[in-house]
């Protein structure tokens, strides 16, 4: 069984940063696309960032304010934050599309989220 375990959500005040990572663990040979996403209250979830296992990245959002990146040997996810914003407000989840294990692939898991808070 693989599971991700997030961390490094907190509450942090307008303009502050915040570094987010997710591991996952169990029997694994492989992983696909680890990605971000967020969802704030009454709104749906929505990415933020993907990394491919050739590292090529992409953000939802252009400005350059988040930096994704992965450690394949610790089969981790980072999300680094910078000059965090009030509607970066969300519980974030982690995501892997898919993860090859010893005797089989696992598809689409999620962390539980983190909550990450910004005060204005």
């Amino acid at each position: 069984q693989v599971q991700l375990v997030e961390s490094g959500g907190g509450l942090v005040q307008a303009g502050g940063s915040l570094i987010l990572s997710c591991a996952a663990s169990g029997s694994i040979l492989s992983i696909g696309t680890m990605g971000w996403y967020r969802q704030a209250p009454g709104k749906q979830r929505e990415v933020v960032a993907t990394i491919g296992n050739t590292g090529s990245v992409r953000y939802a959002d252009a400005k350059g304010r988040f930096t994704i990146s992965r450690d394949d040997a610790k089969n981790t996810v980072y999300l680094q934050m910078n000059s965090l914003k009030p509607e970066d407000t969300a519980v974030y989840y982690c995501n892997i599309d898919r993860v090859r294990a010893p005797s089989r692939f696992m598809l689409d898991l999620w962390g539980q989220g983190t909550q990450v808070t910004v005060s204005s």
